[in-house]
């Protein structure tokens, strides 16, 4: 009796629950998926705003987050959300970011410096993992030949998902590092040209001229994004300085070149990479420009890509029977273990640290772009007999790989980066004791360049923030009303690229007095000025002002006159006299000209007495560039008229001088002001004169 009541309630019980679940999953099915565009965008805002903060909990990367949380709200998950044509878009563009970022990160004379290394880890990870590939698809798989090529070279290419946590912890100019993204180049490129040529195989494009046509359609478009970008964005930047219109530009370019790209057959992360890397030079680290890519990048359409990756993950069809499971776990041991292979052949040639191979593993290891295209074009290949070139069972593999690889990327990038950013294995850097700067702004043409100027000779990752002033003479309210708008220009482009900026007036009797009394009572080690604006005919070059604050002051000042973009400027010229290292602040104004060649990326000559220049290579050496410079000996006179015959208008001429009285000063440099206003009319032009030594310091 008991028992048979037991059953009944039972029965009773899970009727219950069966309808219960019928009409949770029926109510669950007639709410979700969304697909209104406002709260689909809501849904993907939470997602990229709460899962770094649980992650951070869990110490795992962002990225893991955006990827699992992509699986459990996708189609395959609990279907909240669907991939819709957003995803596609956004996470294309997501796609194109992460490459593009990536070669605008890279320090180009460093990456030509590991050019080598570049070429052995991009050969090794192309060759290594499809060597392996071959093997494993051919002898355990059982699959034909052209199919197992075109999933070995699956495992050869790599996305660099995981750059964002290099990025983060400053360490994006380490030698590994760029023979990394270096070697993407090669890796990519060449998993391209496998996929295009299997894929004309099969659409019955493969005549004897097909690879040559392919070949040399990727070599015309190539040239066409190096010789013309550069060109038209020197010509764009100069004309037009307003940060929106420059960042659309860039974005133009951007996808111009991954539409050509497409159009001759191969896959647009490649027009994306080439573009950053052509672009490199005029988009300055420090820049309001470069904030602003990183900052779109960063916030929508990077996470954007990645949440849609997660979308695409199925794992049931992996244990739903047939070989998926076997498949996909080889693909994941083979793709991992080559990456390795060719990290630690890389890590034995250069005589790396552990850490700086297991950072070129994880860099390399994680599978996206390359992969995902090579997996859809050869499952929509269909063979005489009815099957696919590439069958269900890889394609759910490849999700698996991406989840595994992207996974395991990221985890051994966020260790390894924590462990060289924790040893000190950062770039080196000088020693030299940082100073405050103060901007002396008064011409409202003038404010964005002298910004610019003074966040290039800023040191990155600085906490003393900068300082601005306007002098204002007494009772007169339209200087006043001129000066307030200048520094809140100022302000705004400092905020751009998250600097700190003091700003203030200061009402004053005499202009010279006014900035000479600022400088003093505020202890700044530097200041930046504009050159004097002539007014009349009779006006004298360097006006009233400047002589007096070379009189008052014994720190630092340099004075500027800047006709171009410094982002577009090809070529530095320093000039400095003999003697120039027994001034006080001989290593300051070095650092700081060695500073501008390396967030610049263009070639820097010196030109003086060859004593003073063996301290100068010496110094190089140790900041890194020495690869950028070049060095011709003078007498260490005046070498303005020698040089108005080298430097053209896109070139920077820094002139370090002397106070009269110094070690350093040279008659000759009393003519300084009248050559350069006689032969260097539409140069841009940096007058530094270095600290010196005042009679006060001589008496301590």
């Amino acid at each position: 009796m008991i028992y048979s009541t037991f059953l009944t309630t039972l029965e009773k019980g899970s009727s219950y629950l069966g309808s219960l679940y019928d009409s949770v999953t029926q109510s669950w099915n007639s709410i979700f998926p969304i697909s209104d565009p406002t709260w689909i965008f809501f849904w993907v805002l939470c997602i990229i705003l709460f899962a770094p903060l649980l992650f951070n909990k869990l110490r795992l990367p962002h990225i893991i987050g955006m990827i699992l949380a992509g699986l459990v709200i996708g189609p395959n998950g609990l279907n909240v959300l669907a991939r819709d044509d957003s995803f596609e878009l956004f996470g294309k563009v997501g796609l194109y970011y992460i490459m593009f970022l990536a070669s605008l990160e890279i320090n180009l004379q460093d990456l030509k410096q590991a050019r080598g290394g570049a070429m052995l880890i991009g050969l090794a990870a192309f060759a290594i993992p499809i060597s392996l590939g071959m093997f494993t698809n051919l002898a355990i798989l059982g699959y034909g030949l052209i199919t197992s090529v075109l999933l070995a070279s699956m495992y050869a290419s790599y996305t660099l998902i995981s750059y964002p946590i290099v990025a983060r912890y400053g360490l994006a100019r380490l030698k590994c590092v760029n023979f990394v993204v270096g070697g993407t180049i090669i890796t990519d490129t060449l998993t391209l040209f496998v996929l295009a040529v299997v894929g004309g195989m099969f659409s019955g494009e493969t005549d004897g001229w097909f690879f040559v046509l392919l070949l040399l359609k990727l070599i015309v478009i190539s040239l066409v994004i190096i010789y013309l970008y550069p060109r038209i964005t020197r010509y764009f930047f100069r004309r037009y300085n307003d940060g929106i219109i420059q960042y659309i530009f860039v974005m133009g370019l951007l996808f111009l070149a991954a539409g050509m790209m497409e159009l001759v057959g191969m896959e647009g992360i490649l027009g994306a990479f080439i573009t950053g890397m052509v672009l490199n030079r005029m988009i300055p680290h420090t820049s309001p420009l470069m904030r602003r890519i990183d900052f779109v990048g960063n916030a929508i359409f990077i996470p954007y890509f990645l949440i849609g990756v997660g979308m695409m993950i199925n794992i049931r069809v992996l244990f739903n029977g047939g070989g998926s499971l076997l498949v996909a776990v080889l693909m994941v041991l083979t793709a991992l273990t080559g990456k390795w292979i060719a990290s630690w052949l890389t890590h034995k040639v250069y005589k790396m640290s552990s850490d700086e191979q297991r950072l070129m593993f994880g860099l390399s290891s994680s599978q996206a772009a390359a992969t995902l295209a090579a997996a859809f074009v050869g499952h929509g290949i269909i063979l005489s007999d009815g099957s696919r070139l590439l069958n269900d069972d890889v394609l759910n593999g490849t999700i698996l790989l991406i989840l595994v690889t992207c996974i395991v990327s990221s985890i051994v990038t966020d260790r390894a980066s924590r462990n060289l950013a924790v040893s000190g294995a950062l770039p080196d850097k000088p020693a030299n004791k940082s100073k405050k700067t103060l901007l002396a702004l008064a011409n409202p043409d003038m404010v964005d360049k002298l910004m610019d100027l003074a966040l290039l000779l800023r040191k990155e990752n600085s906490k003393i923030p900068l300082s601005a002033v306007t002098v204002v003479l007494d009772e007169d309210e339209k200087m006043m009303s001129r000066g307030t708008k200048v520094l809140d220009t100022a302000a705004h482009i400092a905020a751009s690229v998250n600097v700190p900026l003091l700003t203030k007036v200061r009402l004053t009797t005499n202009l010279s007095h006014g900035i000479i009394h600022e400088m003093k009572e505020n202890d700044y080690g530097e200041l930046i000025v504009g050159f004097h604006q002539k007014e009349t005919a009779n006006d004298t070059f360097l006006g009233g002002v400047l002589p007096e604050l070379l009189r008052g002051l014994f720190c630092q000042v340099v004075m500027a006159r800047i006709s171009i973009p410094l982002s577009t400027v090809r070529c530095i010229h320093v000039t400095f006299p003999a003697k120039a290292e027994f001034e006080a602040g001989f290593y300051h104004w070095v650092e700081q000209t060695a500073r501008m060649a390396t967030g610049l990326g263009c070639r820097i000559l010196y030109h003086g007495h060859p004593d003073t220049m063996a301290l100068i290579k010496n110094f190089l050496d140790e900041f890194g560039i020495k690869g950028l410079a070049e060095f011709f000996a003078t007498d260490g006179g005046n070498d303005l008229k020698r040089l108005s015959k080298q430097i053209h208008d896109d070139h920077l001429l820094v002139v370090v001088s002397a106070r009269k009285g110094s070690i350093s000063f040279r008659p000759s440099l009393d003519h300084i002001f009248t050559q350069l206003q006689r032969d260097y009319q539409n140069t841009s032009v940096l007058l530094i004169y270095p600290n010196g030594y005042s009679v006060s310091s001589e008496m301590n």
